[in-house]
């Protein structure tokens, strides 16, 4: 699983930039819609509302912005219909890509994938041939200072949580998919940080290719998030600390 953190670390140093963008506010805005469409607009009674709130909350999103994106999500604000879907594909030396999107025209979101991947030499899969290869799990990351990994261990595992992960300095915590918001909850409640929570495609095996191959498939995951219709991208790519240096030295 440390791949994830892997990842997540090289996002955040993209973070700043995606912000001036203005794009990741956009994109946490059709989340909070999309979650407030289907469970409501209490987070108290819609755990998914509530991690999707806690997310634009840790990007510095603005409340209002968070207040009207819900009241869309309800009806109660005029504004688009968005649909959640997922794309399977193949990206270099045949490592398994999932793709999850949010949007209001399924053809464009298509049409825009379809050219990365064959920008790419990679290609688009049919459905169920790559997401076998993966499981959903919760992933959760505290910040703070001093953060204990003994007692966050207890709190996470006493709620659920199936593992607690030291990586790099970033404690992960990884939980079953049904489960997420309860430890996110848990660990809320006992006053820490929390810098992500959300559901995420873990791959059950990983694949090793040569590094050049590994970078020009890291290249294809950032550029697939680039796309405004993209919520997160996943891959059974292995990260490794030597494809994480070749990546950032490109």
């Amino acid at each position: 699983m440390s791949g994830h953190s892997k990842w997540a670390t090289i996002k955040r140093k993209k973070g700043a930039e995606d912000a001036k963008r203005g794009k990741i506010f956009t994109r946490l805005a059709k989340e909070v819609s999309q979650a407030a469409k289907e469970g409501g607009g209490d987070e108290n009674s819609n755990p998914k509302l509530k991690l999707a709130v806690l997310k634009a909350k840790s990007e510095n999103m603005p409340k209002e912005n968070i207040e009207r994106a819900i009241l869309r999500g309800t009806g109660k604000l005029e504004g688009i219909e968005l649909e959640e879907k997922v794309y399977e594909g193949y990206g270099v030396e045949g490592v398994a890509f999932l793709i999850d999107t949010l949007t209001d025209n399924s053809n464009r979101t298509l049409a825009e994938i379809k050219r990365v991947f064959n920008r790419a030499g990679a290609s688009l899969a049919t459905v169920g041939s790559v997401m076998w290869q993966f499981e959903q799990i919760g992933y959760i990351t505290l910040v703070g200072e001093n953060l204990d990994f003994d007692e966050v261990f207890m709190v996470a595992a006493e709620a659920g949580a199936n593992d607690v992960v030291n990586e790099e300095g970033t404690v992960s915590v990884y939980t079953p998919r049904e489960l997420l918001s309860v430890v996110e909850v848990a660990l809320h409640d006992a006053n820490y940080e929390i810098d992500e929570a959300e559901l995420r495609w873990d791959a059950k095996n990983t694949a090793d290719v040569p590094l050049d191959k590994a970078v020009q498939n890291m290249k294809l995951m950032s550029d697939l998030e680039e796309l405004d219709d993209v919520q997160a991208v996943a891959s059974n790519l292995n990260i490794t600390d030597d494809v994480v240096a070749a990546y950032e030295s490109e």
